[in-house]
């Protein structure tokens, strides 16, 4: 089976990966180099503990146990995967108690939980007087673009091919199968199925396969301090992340992630607002994310910031990924809408995306168990969630 990959960020590079070790013929098509989206743009975030039981927390389950054996294959420092665990906090009585309620529906659905009542014991710098907190030793770390690249490598040393150019057309047959995709210079791509792992223009790219589905742009912030002495031992955020992440609004919402790196760096995250594809930087944004930062580590206060980088979350109204086959179009297979979780459940998605092109599990991916993330949720008409 000949199969296109539309995007070389870190869903498509692992779609790539797991299609090509399964035998198919891949290729990989992006219109700029690998990881230059969205996956530039993140954190590394591989987490269970922002996941409410259901579709999106099964999917990051496999995704967990598929990260561990591609931080093997691929080399834990070449990829700077770190299982250095989540640290939820709360900042007060009922906020404490709203997480343990969250955490007790998590740990029945498989997830590692362990309630902390003294965070200063895992975390010797956060600020006094928090009333406790929820230990997650599952959630990861990786740093996106490496491990995109590190995954596009290994499945062109399986016999993957890439190709520069965007896609502009399907090419279909008189029974309205996709048969190939046609890109900018002309090119003809032959392929029994595309994979549209497009990431924020997954809306875009499958509008142009006859298959739209609505992905849009939420954009957000992460800052980085200059290089520390290791200050920080876990993924510390505050309990009304989860909430954030699950919210339509369409104003600014901030909420507090704060994590050391390799490098002596601290990222602080994150923020969250509708603008559609403005670039544009927002000082207010920036100083409401340091003020939060300080507030749960007050060391940060004489800590210099390096830099403020920005960019789009691909969300699907129902903040829920889109992947399957669709049914409107044979041969067009979506992979795309995963927000601000895509690194964490790249590994899973393209297991499962093989499994849908082989037609049956795929080791730990069975693609009847995820039906609640395929693109037959949508309208045949307009790409919106029923």
């Amino acid at each position: 089976m000949k199969v296109v990959v539309v995007g070389a960020g870190i869903v498509g590079a692992a779609c790539a990966f797991h299609a090509v070790a399964a035998g198919l013929d891949v290729t990989v098509l992006d219109r700029g180099p690998v990881g230059a989206g969205t996956t530039s743009r993140g954190e590394g975030n591989i987490l269970l503990s922002d996941k409410e039981p259901g579709p999106e927390l099964d999917l990051a389950r496999l995704s967990r146990d598929l990260w561990d054996e591609v931080g093997e294959e691929l080399g834990p420092d070449t990829v700077e995967f770190e299982t250095k665990g989540g640290l939820v906090v709360a900042s007060t009585p009922d906020a404490l108690g709203a997480l343990h309620a969250f955490a007790e529906r998590q740990a029945a659905a498989g997830v590692r939980t362990e309630a902390v009542e003294r965070v200063g014991e895992l975390e010797p710098h956060v600020a006094p007087g928090l009333p406790g907190g929820v230990h997650y030793p599952q959630d990861a770390q990786v740093q996106p673009v490496l491990a995109a690249a590190g995954l596009l490598r290994a499945a062109v040393r399986r016999g993957a091919r890439t190709h520069t150019g965007e896609a502009v057309a399907a090419v279909t047959g008189t029974d309205g199968r996709i048969t190939g995709v046609r890109t900018a210079d002309g090119t003809v791509l032959p392929a029994d199925a595309v994979v549209n792992a497009a990431g924020t223009w997954g809306g875009e790219v499958g509008r142009r396969l006859g298959a739209p589905v609505e992905i849009l742009p939420r954009r957000g912030f992460v800052l980085v301090t200059e290089p520390l002495p290791p200050m920080i031992r876990h993924k510390v955020y505050s309990a009304d992340y989860v909430a954030n992440v699950a919210s339509s609004d369409e104003g600014l919402e901030t909420s507090c992630v704060v994590e050391g790196t390799r490098a002596g760096t601290i990222l602080i995250g994150a923020s969250r607002e509708r603008v559609g594809f403005d670039t544009s930087m927002n000082p207010a944004v920036v100083a409401t994310l340091a003020a939060q930062a300080c507030r749960l580590f007050p060391f940060l206060r004489g800590v210099h910031l390096i830099r403020a980088y920005r960019g789009f979350r691909p969300y699907c109204p129902d903040h829920l990924p889109v992947i399957g086959p669709d049914p409107r179009v044979p041969g067009v297979v979506h992979a795309c809408g995963h927000e601000g979780a895509g690194i964490g459940l790249a590994p899973g998605t393209g297991a499962l995306v093989t499994a849908q092109l082989l037609g049956r599990p795929w080791r730990g991916a069975d693609p009847a168990a995820h039906t609640g993330l395929l693109p037959d949720r949508f309208l045949t008409t307009g790409g919106v969630p029923k």
